[in-house]
């Protein structure tokens, strides 16, 4: 396989990842970003935590979610649990932002 054609099957893999997302977060109520994953939930409880030499960490949990990954052959997944000492970031969806303007334009008042 050359690189052109592994390329080429990254490009359509991360094609097919983005339609499979738009697809499904509607069914989500929260993003939630950590420094390796990026994911889709409807529960997610963010607790942090300080080790013993007072370092902060954080430890993510996270039911029925999906998953921004597209090496894994499952992205919907049960339960996430996460612990990392970088950032998280927890937004909820606003389910107006997904909803299509009239007659499919921005700004649009009819």
């Amino acid at each position: 396989m050359s690189s052109e054609d592994l390329e080429k099957y990254e490009a359509e893999m991360e094609l097919q990842l983005y339609r499979e997302y738009r697809d499904v977060v509607g069914l989500f109520s929260y993003v939630v970003e950590t420094e390796r994953r990026f994911y889709l939930t409807n529960h997610v409880d963010l607790q942090p935590r300080s080790t013993e030499n007072g370092e902060m960490y954080f430890e993510v949990t996270m039911e029925d979610a999906w998953v921004w990954d597209m090496y894994r052959p499952a992205r919907f997944v049960r339960n996430v649990r996460v612990v990392t000492f970088k950032d998280v970031n927890v937004e909820e969806i606003t389910k107006s932002d997904l909803e299509v303007p009239a007659a499919g334009k921005p700004g649009s008042s009819s």
